[in-house]
């Protein structure tokens, strides 16, 4: 009896051992993959965030959604923008009104007011929107204000966040995508470029990047999507053609917003300046014909740099007045220091204090934009675009 109880006592202790060794290699091996993944600190960084995004949301957002959410889900919140945060409305878009009372009569509309048509099976907002037109012209915008005049959540999904090392992480973060979505929906996806991301698929694909095109299209509009969910994907390119055709099928809703026209170039313009300080000759009208083929972009970077002009010019004349004045207190002290020459070796000798002319000179309040100003800064804007090889291009094309 003796000998089988110390066989069992050593069975138990061996048993001990070996438990107790598998799980100290275990968590050695999970630690010490988890200091050589050179994405950790970033991981870290993006549950933070995402934490403290979804803090703001919850009175917003059921309990049983964020209590709910795995790793995946908050690195792809981290990227979440809060309605309220947007500072961009319908108000910050000037001459795209025809662009933007259609989004709003078949995007908005039917989010915010669901309940209306709730017998109705087809009315409701699409599943996908696609923005493409010339760069610079306003598709990034106009998602943005489609996010806060609908109040839906807004994820600015980054490409880059999808890629991962290890085998068959990518599509766990992309299937994460549209499981946080619907969790916190309403929820606008946004993907800037998107031609970038889902461009026509071909036989030269990754094998990692077509699975993750592919469990991407899945969980947008395929067998296990749900058909009430408000999830919209959005996109903004300059490239259409470059589009797979499944995912054109699944953005029906298509918006070309190009170049601006004379009028409308002549409201961005008014839309931009209309909190500064403008001389009596600024003409409008002027300046929108004389910027054809520009977009808003081009429109407000001429605007910025017109504004940074009249700056510069007053503080050159400052310059020159300080300048001038320096030199005229020594002028004046090299004349009194002559006369004290001539007099007696037991009189004092006074020096004329010489102003300073180091420093930047005050301006005592901004001057005003002038039409001259505007007119420089188109001129140099056009001079960069003739030596980059953009000007009198047609820019009619997407790219």
């Amino acid at each position: 009896m003796s000998g089988a109880n110390i066989t069992r006592n050593e069975v138990v202790q061996f048993v001990l051992r070996i438990s107790l060794v598998s799980i100290v290699t275990y968590y050695s091996a999970k630690w010490l993959m988890k200091n050589l993944d050179p994405t950790n600190k970033s991981k870290k960084k993006a549950i933070e965030k995402a934490e403290d995004i979804l803090r703001r949301l919850g009175p917003n957002i059921k309990k049983s959604a964020l209590t709910n959410l795995n790793d995946y889900e908050l690195v792809i919140a981290s990227h979440l923008v809060v309605p309220e945060n947007i500072t961009v409305s319908w108000d910050s878009i000037a001459g795209l009104d025809h662009v933007c009372q259609e989004i709003k009569e078949s995007l908005v509309f039917p989010v915010c007011h669901r309940d209306m048509f709730s017998a109705s099976s087809l009315y409701q907002a699409p599943k996908g929107v696609l923005l493409y037109g010339p760069p610079g012209c306003g598709k990034t915008l106009i998602a943005k204000a489609t996010a806060k005049e609908a109040g839906m959540r807004f994820i600015n999904l980054d490409v880059a966040m999808l890629t991962d090392k290890w085998y068959g992480e990518s599509q766990k973060l992309a299937s994460a995508v549209f499981s946080l979505a619907v969790k916190i929906q309403p929820c606008i996806i946004f993907i800037d470029e998107i031609d970038s991301f889902l461009r026509a698929r071909n036989s030269s694909d990754h094998e990692a990047t077509a699975m993750m095109k592919t469990q991407f299209m899945m969980l947008w509009d395929g067998l296990n999507t749900e058909s009430d969910s408000t999830v919209i994907v959005m996109g903004a390119t300059n490239r259409p053609q470059d589009l797979d055709k499944a995912i054109l099928r699944r953005m029906p809703a298509q918006f070309h917003i190009g170049l601006p026209s004379e009028d409308q170039r002549l409201k961005i313009l008014q839309l931009i300046l209309r909190q500064e300080k403008l001389a009596k000759d600024v003409e409008f009208g002027q300046l929108a014909r004389m910027t054809n083929g520009y977009s808003g972009s081009d429109l407000r970077e001429m605007c910025r740099n017109a504004s940074v002009y009249r700056i510069r010019k007053v503080m050159r004349e400052k310059n020159k007045e300080m300048a001038a004045a320096a030199a005229a207190a020594v002028a004046a002290a090299a004349a009194e220091s002559s006369k004290t020459n001539g007099m007696t070796n037991g009189s004092c000798s006074t020096t004329a204090a010489v102003p300073s002319s180091s420093g930047s000179p005050m301006l005592d309040e901004a001057p005003a934009i002038t039409m001259d100003d505007l007119i420089e800064s188109l001129r140099n804007m056009k001079h960069s675009k003739y030596n980059s090889g953009h000007l009198n291009d047609s820019r009619i094309d997407l790219d």
